[in-house]
């Protein structure tokens, strides 16, 4: 996609079936004392009494997440077809290696095209 200024955005969707897109959300935990974000497989906390003091952001609910998908769900197709340059990654990988797909994407040259402005 474009701005008015013509600065070309990269735009990647991560194709990853719902039960792992509810794993990945639901398990995120918050320390209210550090600040700290961790995920109870991931990335646990360190000690059982960080553990014991984790709050998991409303948003990060069952119930939230699969709002949050059917909504994307509806809008996709449109996404897809408005950014028509972007690019789908297999999210259903462990994080590191998503986030070594991107980063592998993102360090290769945007092909030279002109788009119009989105205005």
């Amino acid at each position: 996609s474009t701005q008015s200024t013509g600065t070309l955005f990269r735009v990647y969707f991560l194709d990853c079936p719902s039960d792992t897109i509810v794993e990945r959300l639901s398990l995120r935990r918050t320390d209210p004392v550090t600040g700290d974000q961790f995920h109870l497989i991931y990335n646990p906390p360190p000690t059982l009494e960080m553990k014991r003091r984790l709050k998991t952001n409303p948003r990060d609910s069952e119930p939230a997440i699969d709002e949050d998908i059917v909504s994307f769900d509806t809008c996709l197709e449109d996404l897809v077809d408005f950014y028509s340059t972007s690019q789908s990654v297999n999210g259903d990988q462990d994080p590191h290696t998503v986030f070594e797909t991107l980063e592998s994407l993102l360090v290769k040259p945007l092909p030279k095209q002109t788009l119009k402005s989105v205005i």
